[in-house]
């Protein structure tokens, strides 16, 4: 088939292969440019395959850049973007079911497609739009299949990561996994244990924000999965995935910090046991924070408290909080409640105080030390809840009268 209107990211790269082509070498677009392409999806990554070895490559560019020599691959930086080119190449002996041992390149591009992992990721397209099908790929993405190219023992055998991908396109796709496909990855699925932490975190974010996560999390509970995901997860009671199905079928996080926060609230774990999870899988501090700040709040508000001072120790991440909160079984009462007030505080932060900690000591109501932070949050505590307004003259004449209280 041809694609008749090329998308512009195509366009743009065209010139490369082009070239190549000039040159007598065979050059195409492939795999999920292709894929998503026909989809009707937004491009992201535009990948290039080509029958010129690495060397051959670089004689025709004038600017390139060995992003992975190794195994085939050069940065072209011709044409005002950097675009990988990938030679043609088969693979053999994953003995770290991550990575080839041996890397050969070669000039057949069916040898090079039938090394990829699922038959609608193995399809190419040359700069005139005309896509190349040698797996029957075109036919599982019309009947919304995920099918491994060849043997799927073979493929998740080479990199087992695969297999959580295919969990993923499913999640993401809302396609089924074909029979035989679903088999070799229930036999295998022990093998992710294998994968670095990095790899299966982003292919499992990416599942749990796919519009079929629920059907993903389903799949990923028959064939015992997530008994292989990193840290403590993989203990985590049948219950509990359960109910994140349950709970997806409804709606699906849309960020990063939605899904850590939506996944610590769902395992019912206290503070140090939610921070031993982060940390195992290697998340950024930032993710860490956000989690760890907004998990006992929503706690709370399952249980009924919602408290201003509560919600203003989270403000800064209200977006996340709100957004796990419409994930959870939440009356969407309580969630405007949680809205309203967070919309209504006096202030946001503690800097908004008409006093500060330089006043306080200025006025010698309190000197620099442990006492000054006290009264600092009891002020802030104060003006958040309603107690105080945030007048200068008030919260100065709060603070002598809650010194002589002390002394």
């Amino acid at each position: 088939m041809k694609i008749k209107k090329i998308p512009s990211e195509f366009l743009i790269a065209s010139p490369i292969l082009k070239k190549l082509n000039e040159a007598h070498f065979e050059a195409y677009f492939v795999g999920g440019s292709v894929r998503d392409t026909l989809l009707g999806q937004p491009i992201h990554d535009v990948d290039i395959a080509t029958s010129a070895f690495p060397a051959e490559v670089k004689r025709i560019f004038t600017h390139t850049v060995d992003t992975g020599i190794q195994h085939g691959t050069v940065m072209i930086l011709d044409h005002g973007e950097g675009y990988e080119i990938t030679t043609f190449r088969t693979e053999s002996g994953y003995t770290d079911f991550r990575r080839p041992d041996h890397v050969r390149f070669v000039r057949s591009l069916s040898e090079d497609l039938k090394r990829r992992d699922f038959t609608i990721n193995a399809l190419a397209m040359t700069r005139e739009g005309e896509v190349i099908d040698l797996f029957d790929g075109l036919n599982d993405l019309n009947a919304g299949i995920i099918r491994a190219v060849g043997d799927p023992a073979e493929r998740f055998g080479e990199d087992a990561l695969r297999m959580m991908r295919a969990l993923r396109f499913s999640a993401q796709l809302g396609f089924t996994i074909e029979e035989q496909t679903c088999h070799a990855l229930a036999t295998l699925v022990p093998n992710l244990e294998k994968i670095a932490v990095e790899r299966i975190q982003v292919e499992f974010e990416k599942l749990m924000m796919g519009k079929n996560a629920a059907h993903a999390i389903e799949l990923g509970i028959t064939h015992q999965l997530f008994n292989y995901l990193p840290s403590n997860m993989r203990h985590w009671r049948l219950s509990i995935w359960q109910d994140i199905h349950h709970d997806l079928l409804e709606n699906q996080p849309v960020t990063i910090a939605g899904i850590w926060g939506y996944l610590a609230v769902k395992s019912g774990e206290n503070s140090h046991e939610v921070n031993t999870l982060l940390r195992e899988w290697k998340l950024s501090r930032t993710i860490m924070r956000t989690t760890t700040a907004i998990v006992p709040v929503v706690y709370h508000i399952q249980a009924g408290i919602i408290k201003a001072w509560d919600l203003f120790q989270v403000a800064d991440y209200q977006d996340t909080l709100l957004e796990v909160l419409a994930l959870l079984p939440i009356r969407s009462a309580v969630i405007d409640e949680v809205k309203k007030i967070l919309s209504d505080l006096p202030i946001k932060h503690a800097n908004e105080l008409t006093i500060n900690g330089q006043d306080l000591m200025a006025h010698h109501i309190v000197p620099a030390g442990p006492q000054l932070g006290q009264m600092l949050r009891r002020i802030t505590e104060q003006v958040v809840t309603g107690e105080l307004i945030n007048d200068r003259q008030v919260l100065m004449n709060y603070a002598r009268r809650w010194r002589d209280e002390q002394n």
